[in-house]
């Protein structure tokens, strides 16, 4: 009787480890099914962005908002997905987007080859321009002046690429106020600036700075995404868009960027979807009416 009774205990011992595989089994693909996006937590996506940058990204009332994150948060819940923002340095932002501290990354982020070794990128949602900001009275008054003189950039940013591969030797900064703060206080002749960011950093300065001259970007801005978060990547695509066909990119470009043209060649999102066209105000300003980063 004995080895009956062991061989009883056994067939029972395996019959419920096996159970205990199975049930294993089945939540590990109820949880992949929760969680298509490989969020950090499911049903939320966690962006990392920037606090001093308006009218791109900014803080208001204890508010992330912004073109930029205005424009996420609209593509986000056309996937369903609510959204918490949270501020950190440009210079840091897209490693943080690689090693998923954050989910992706909403900073009008310019998309270069360079950057493509370290994140995915949603396809384009806007379009760019560089500002060279100076002191009231300073005879600087373009960028092909900039040499040999003393000028200050985000580190990082495009603006930093551009300065370096110029030869300029820029001062660089963790964030935009310090960028300003640099220029009000004289140490630095001129700030290459998104132009956006630096129009109504002028704008705000009490006449102590001006926004010389601007510069239109080479490549679109768009949302950074980690390369092994395909599915996102795809979802945010697909919401950009829904939020293009359906007016609301239009409504934030009119609403953000006031009478500001859209280049004629430029084409938001994936290109193939029509939307309602940004009116142009017949006081419309110069080209500087956009940042990038």
């Amino acid at each position: 009787m004995r080895p009956r009774l062991v061989l009883a205990a056994t067939v029972s011992t395996v019959a419920a480890l096996l159970s205990l595989t199975a049930c294993g089994s089945g939540s590990g693909k109820s949880s992949a099914a929760d969680n298509p996006y490989q969020l950090a937590v499911p049903g939320t996506i966690r962006v990392g962005t920037l606090s001093d940058a308006p009218p791109n990204v900014f803080l208001k009332d204890g508010k992330f908002t912004g073109f930029d994150n205005d424009l996420f948060t609209a593509v986000a819940a056309k996937a369903g997905l609510k959204v918490e923002f949270a501020a950190t340095d440009f210079s840091a932002l897209l490693a943080e987007v690689a090693n998923h501290k954050f989910d992706a990354g909403s900073s009008s982020i310019t998309i270069t080859d360079a950057r493509r070794k370290t994140v995915d990128f949603t396809n384009g949602y806007d379009f760019g321009y560089f500002g060279l900001d100076v002191p009231a009275g300073s005879s600087v008054t373009s960028f092909d002046q900039l040499a040999g003189k003393r000028v200050v950039v985000v580190q990082g940013t495009v603006q930093d690429d551009y300065a370096t591969k110029n030869g300029l030797n820029p001062v660089r900064v963790p964030d935009y106020n310090s960028a300003l703060n640099q220029l009000k206080a004289g140490t630095v002749q001129g700030w290459i600036s998104p132009a956006e960011i630096g129009e109504q950093s002028a704008k705000d300065s009490g006449g102590k700075v001006v926004l010389a001259q601007t510069k239109l970007s080479s490549e679109p801005t768009a949302f950074a995404v980690a390369h092994d978060r395909p599915k996102l990547l795809a979802a945010l695509n697909k919401g950009l868009d829904e939020v293009i066909q359906d007016g609301t990119w239009t409504r934030l470009e009119e609403q953000y960027y006031p009478g500001r043209a859209v280049p004629g060649d430029f084409k938001p999102g994936s290109g193939t979807v029509d939307y309602p066209k940004v009116t142009t105000a017949s006081t419309a300003p110069s080209p500087g009416a956009s940042a990038t980063s």
